[in-house]
Order: C-alpha cells, then structure tokens, then sequence
C-alpha cells in the first residue's frame, strides 16, 4: 500500500487504520505500507523501516512493540515517532544494508 490515506481527512483515516488493523487481525496477511506519516507508520506496523534517499536501501528498523490497538495521540506511538523523526531531521541517513 502506497500512502493510501495520504488525502484523506483526519476523522476517515482513523476510521480506515481501525478497519485496517481489523482486516491485518483476521486474515493475518502481510501487509507492506509506505508512508511519509511516521506517527501513522508506528500506529499500524509491526517495523518502521527508514529508507536512504536515491538509491533507496534500508537506514534503520525500529521494531514496533506497543501493545495493540494504538492510538495516533497515545503516548507510547508519539514518543517511538519522536525517536524516528529526530533521525530523519539528523540530516544524512547512512546506509546500514551495505
């Protein structure tokens, strides 16, 4: 899923995380999201995987271990997307897959 709910208003997207979460819950499906939204990235995945800009390799993963369901405002999802932001505004993302 390419950042399908980069257009989408605050109220909606909420609502389609929880439908998301609820699919993921009862299929058990592998499910690969990208997003520029890094609090949206930790509310709804497993690993944030930072990818290097041209070419694109991976950075950094931060394993995601805040208990289910999350919220976008809780504290936990805010504090992991603080840790991952701060990296991505430290400038040069180096490339740790070579």
């Amino acid at each position: 899923m390419d950042e399908p709910f980069a257009a989408l208003d605050a109220i909606t997207r909420d609502q389609l995380h929880d439908d998301l979460n609820r699919i993921w819950q009862e299929t058990g499906k592998t499910i690969i999201f990208v997003t520029h939204n890094v609090r949206e990235a930790v509310r709804l995945g497993d690993r944030v995987v930072l990818m290097t800009p041209r070419p694109g390799r991976v950075a950094q993963i931060w394993d995601v271990e805040i208990e289910r369901p999350r919220e976008l405002d809780s504290f936990e999802v805010s504090g992991l997307a603080h840790e991952i932001t701060a990296r991505l505004r430290a400038g040069s993302v180096p490339d740790v897959s070579a």
